[in-house]
């Protein structure tokens, strides 16, 4: 066979007309006559549009490979192609022949990143004045590509994904056509350490504290609190429209009729000022009338009969009769930074209502993201009627889309906030499917981007505080994978600490641990570590005054030998307040100073010291990691340790946990294996019963 180039030392593995997609589910469009599906002989473009699935936060520009640029010379062409069909066709015979393998990849943005990467790594060359071709390359100029990249400031990260293609093209140089430098350039040594970059740190930043709350708590006034008047606004909008005449005939007895009911106030455009003269919303008159809109020349000062119509309006408004929340009635009331209060805005007009409506789409985004743990992409496929229920608990079904071949359903447990989010942001889609859509009418099937999103509501927050009263978010950089990040550092640093901070929203720590990421996402961060300290102090002071209050009350607080320690010293403080003669403010002084040890958890409370636990059955016989402090809550027994205090709310989940390991014990098809299991929890869960005296 004749070779294509001259430096080619063997035919390619792949014919040019062999399909670059293989072994996946095509989109039926692409069995259609004059459907092109990408060729490994296409040397211009490779179009994925209307042949793989596209994410729908995914731009269709984003499904084409164009070999552009560098890779428009006939050998960076042939060696990219090459390398992106073994990336994209494992399984394919010739490759599994030759006994490479690489890290496979279905995703074609995957294989954009490979051509940049192949681009900047030939500009490199010929900035640096190289053979132009890798086949007169050494290892060492490899290594140099790296070494440069280091010394002109590049991410860890991005530099980790150079050296991976690097090696990538080590490992595939037996399967390439043309010559590669032999051998690896950092043999023994993964792409993380080559990098200089750690794999367990992230590079991925936190969302400071500082631009968290306020964003969060102004998203969930726009999702709790306004949201009810900007859907009202715009279901009357389209009930007047729907109801509006295309005629005018009458016009003038309605007229009559509608200015002499007392209850009839004229609309006017929302002024900043209570001294501007206000200006009748002639539009808005006419629909109110029972007219189209596009009729509003009937109040033309040009005719005579306009001109007369428009008197008796303009009188109306020197009475007073003015309003400028036609559409929504009374807003909902807030206090404004100058410590007026008022209505939440100052009118919302059809013009205003699709700026709220954008506003409202964006603060659902912003608690989705910043609360659920779910990726852009993930966020971007939730569909109409999402939230179900996941084994009793409220779940948003979506499709996964990072690390995936086959798009599998996955759910993700959220939290009441973000299902009122959801409920909110379905309500203002003009998507037929989708949750998630462009704002503009003509332009549906227009994906907005998260990034933009999240950077319109901080702007559009900011600019309207004076109004609504929120916080002003800092406009500091955030991005939505950010959100990710943080979410799983609090609820795996700080479980329920976001919550005592002034969030107020309830279930988001225990929903957000079950939706799992990495260990380096959970990692700490400085900055919410030293914000988050003294809240967790603070919501633990608060619990423990709860106690104190419902003990003094005589309620039961708890059960157990931790129990009974905790009442011992409520009652030694209750006596001081008595002797003192003091008040609540005595008592609140008197549980900050005096050593109370608990720690509130999800099967007891532990009343363990942390310097000195002792009786601490967790820390019996265990291997206590370098630097820990404290009982181990991984191995905690409630109804052995004599630290465990069990406290009424822990009471039903026992019980209930009694109940099924009853039904599985009595399953007479239940292994023996398992039913062992079951009866030594069975066993626990009594003890702990009869700890609290309930009778079995």
């Amino acid at each position: 066979m004749i070779l294509s180039l001259p430096q080619q030392r063997r035919p390619s593995l792949f014919p040019h007309d062999e399909p670059v997609v293989q072994g996946r589910a095509l989109l039926p469009e692409a069995c259609r006559p004059g459907v092109h599906v990408p060729r490994f002989g296409d040397t211009v473009l490779w179009d994925f549009n209307g042949v793989l699935r596209r994410p729908a936060n995914v731009r269709p520009s984003y499904w084409k490979v164009c070999f552009s640029l560098e890779l428009a010379d006939p050998y960076w062409n042939l060696l990219a192609r090459e390398l992106m069909m073994l990336t994209f066709n494992q399984l394919h015979p010739a490759v599994l022949k030759s006994g490479v393998i690489l890290d496979s990849s279905d995703d074609p943005r995957t294989l954009i990143q490979t051509a940049s990467r192949l681009r900047t790594l030939a500009r490199w060359a010929r900035e640096k004045e190289l053979p132009p071709y890798p086949d007169e390359w050494t290892l060492h100029d490899l290594r140099q590509r790296i070494t440069d990249m280091v010394a002109d400031g590049y991410a860890s990260a991005t530099i980790k994904t150079h050296v991976a293609i690097l090696k990538a093209l080590a490992t595939a140089e037996p399967a390439l056509s043309l010559p590669w430098p032999v051998g690896d350039p950092w043999p023994g040594q993964n792409t993380s350490s080559v990098a200089r970059h750690i794999r367990q740190d992230v590079s991925t930043p936190t969302v400071p504290p500082t631009t968290w709350f306020p964003l969060i708590r102004a998203a969930w006034a726009y999702i709790h609190d306004f949201a009810p008047d900007v859907l009202r606004a715009d279901r009357r909008l389209r009930e007047l429209r729907a109801a509006a005449s295309p005629s005018t005939v009458g016009i003038d007895t309605r007229l009559e009729e509608w200015l002499a009911d007392p209850q009839s106030k004229v609309p006017v455009h929302a002024t900043c000022r209570e001294d501007d003269v206000p200006q009748v919303h002639w539009n808005l008159m006419m629909l109110l009338l029972g007219y189209e809109e596009e009729r509003n020349n009937a109040f033309s000062p040009d005719s005579a009969a306009g001109m007369r119509r428009r008197t008796l309006v303009l009188n109306t408004v020197t009475q007073g009769r003015i309003t400028s929340h036609a559409l929504t009635g009374e807003l909902a009331q807030v206090v404004r930074p100058d410590g007026s209060s008022g209505p939440w805005h100052p009118g919302i007009s059809w013009r205003a209502l699709s700026d709220v409506k954008t506003a409202l789409r964006n603060a659902a985004f912003v608690l989705v993201v910043g609360l659920s743990m779910m990726r852009d992409s993930e966020i971007h496929e939730i569909l109409r009627e999402c939230v179900v229920e996941h084994y009793s608990t409220p779940a948003v079904a979506s499709t996964k889309i990072k690390g995936t071949t086959d798009r599998p359903g996955k759910h993700w447990w959220i939290s009441e906030p973000v299902v009122e989010a959801l409920a909110v942001a379905e309500a203002v889609s003009l998507h037929p499917e989708r949750v998630f859509s462009s704002s503009f009418v003509s332009l549906p099937d227009l994906v907005p981007k998260g990034v933009q999103m999240l950077a319109s509501f901080v702007t559009f927050a900011n600019a309207n505080r004076d109004w609504t009263g929120i916080d002003e978010i800092p406009t500091t950089y955030i991005r939505p994978h950010m959100f990710r990040r943080t979410m799983a550092m609090l609820t795996d640093q700080f479980p329920g600490s976001e919550i005592a901070t002034g969030i107020q929203l309830k279930h988001i720590a225990s929903r957000a641990l079950a939706n799992a990421t990495t260990r380096g996402y959970a990692a700490s961060d400085a900055e919410w570590a030293k914000y988050l300290e003294d809240a967790l102090d603070n919501v633990k002071f608060r619990k423990i005054k709860d106690l104190y209050e419902r003990h003094t009350a005589g309620e039961e607080i708890g059960f157990g030998p931790g129990a009974e320690r905790v009442k011992d010293a409520f009652d030694q403080i209750d006596a001081t307040v008595k002797a003192r003669n003091g008040d609540a403010r005595t008592a609140d002084t008197l549980l900050r100073t005096t050593r109370i040890h608990i720690r509130f958890g999800m099967l007891n409370n532990c009343t363990a010291d942390h310097t000195n636990p002792v009786g601490a059955v967790c820390l019996e016989d265990a291997i206590v990691p370098d630097g820990h402090v404290g009982p181990l809550d991984e191995r905690c027994r409630p109804d052995r340790c004599a630290n465990s205090m069990i406290g009424p709310v822990h009471l039903p989940m026992y019980d209930s946990h009694q109940r099924t390991q009853l039904q599985l014990i009595n399953n007479p098809s239940l292994p023996a294996c398992r039913r062992d299991l079951a009866e030594r929890e069975l066993d626990i869960t009594r003890n702990v019963l009869k700890m609290a005296g309930v009778t079995q």
